[in-house]
Parts: C-alpha cells; structure tokens; sequence
C-alpha cells in the first residue's frame, strides 16, 4: 500500500518541482525586465527621453520613477516579499498602461507589453508559492 502512495505523490511531486522552476524563470524574466527599465531610467534616460516626451512625463522624472521600479524589482524577487512586490509591479504597469489609454494608444506595442509582464508577474508568483495557488485555485 505504501509503493501505491509514493506512486501516487511522485507525479505531484514532479509537478510541483516544474511548476517552482518554471515560476522561478518566468519570475526572473519579469525582474530581468525591470532592472534593465530601471536602470535605464536612472542612467541612461536620453535613450528613452523621446518615450518620456510621447507620455507627458518630464525627464527629471527619471530620477524618482528608476529607483521606484528597481525596489519594486528587489521586493518581487526576494520570496519574504514577493506578494508585496507583485501588487507594486502591478500598480507601475497599471500606470504605463493607462498612460498609453491617456494617449489613445489602445493596443500598443508598450501597452500590451506591460500587460503581458503583469500577466507573468502574478503568473511567476503563482507558480512558484503554494500560498498563492491556495488561495487562487484554478483547478480543484
């Protein structure tokens, strides 16, 4: 009777492993991501001025929005915080995506950008935390 538990675990176990690592790499694209926007921001904010400029936000902007995305980066990463850096990620690509509704661009490029990575945002979290599948449980 034991062999036909372990049997039954084993898949479970398996599919628990795969969906930890494919949360983890889906997790680690969404902060790849904004570390390089962040940084961008902070160091290089000539290269997305033009962008800037197209959505009415000012250049010196850069300096408060880099550091803003970065620590959101940081609290999404590190697991103890990952539910609080999820719903602040999710806030900054809210606000990109309406920045771009302000502008008329329904459907653009940066707009469903920004939603695809709030999508693998709490994608990446849900794969990766049995506390957020618990309390969201698509299949029973």
């Amino acid at each position: 009777m034991s062999e036909t538990m372990n049997l039954h675990h084993e898949p479970e176990t398996m599919t628990s492993h795969r969906a930890l690592w494919a949360g983890r790499i889906i997790s680690a694209l969404v902060v790849f991501a904004l570390v390089v926007d962040g940084t961008l921001q902070l160091f290089a904010p000539a290269r997305i001025a033009g962008l800037l400029q197209e959505t009415g936000f000012a250049m010196d902007l850069t300096r408060v929005v880099g550091p803003i995305i970065l620590t959101c980066a940081i609290l999404y990463a590190i697991p103890a915080t990952a539910v609080f850096g999820a719903i602040l990620v999710t806030g900054f690509l809210g606000g990109a995506i309406c920045a771009h509704v302000r502008m008329g661009e329904l459907g653009s490029p940066p707009q469903i950008i920004s939603l695809l990575l709030g999508v693998m945002t709490w994608g990446g979290l849900y794969a990766r935390d049995p506390r957020i599948r618990a309390i969201l449980p698509l299949i029973r």
